[in-house]
């Protein structure tokens, strides 16, 4: 478990150090936790990398967002995505249809938050890191 966590916060780390403006970063973070939240197990992978590469998003900023929802989150984040599309549609005993109603809800309100905290840290950290000059160009002396 906590080699798990360490690799989660290394890829984390690594995701704050992309060169892509802040707001594209944490769009393709938001991204990819949407697709974790979504009950397309064994195809989310595969899924957030043909959105990335359709949206032009970071792939390494993606994948991160999606594999966040880790296999001991999974039974609580999909309990509670059925929990909500049973309070969204009648499904009259389709759960697969709330369930993926609930997921969708679920993971557009993840996504939302993520791409707010994602955003916010990103325009924070970029405002202290000092500022490079163009490539070809040399610094004031």
């Amino acid at each position: 478990m906590r080699a798990v966590a360490r690799v989660l916060r290394e890829r984390l780390r690594g995701v704050l150090h992309l060169d892509d403006p802040p707001w594209r970063i944490a769009a393709a973070l938001a991204l990819g936790v949407f697709i974790s939240c979504t009950p397309f197990l064994g195809f989310q992978t595969l899924l957030a990398l043909l959105l990335a590469t359709v949206l032009r998003l970071n792939t390494a900023a993606t994948l991160t967002g999606t594999w966040i929802n880790l296999p001991w989150f999974m039974p609580v984040v999909y309990a509670a995505a059925l929990w909500l599309g049973e309070r969204i549609v009648d499904a009259d005993g389709h759960w697969t249809l709330a369930l993926l109603v609930g997921s969708t809800v679920l993971g557009l309100a993840a996504a939302a938050l993520t791409w707010l905290l994602a955003f916010a840290v990103m325009t924070r950290r970029a405002r202290r890191r000092p500022r490079r000059p163009p490539d070809g160009e040399r610094e004031p002396a």
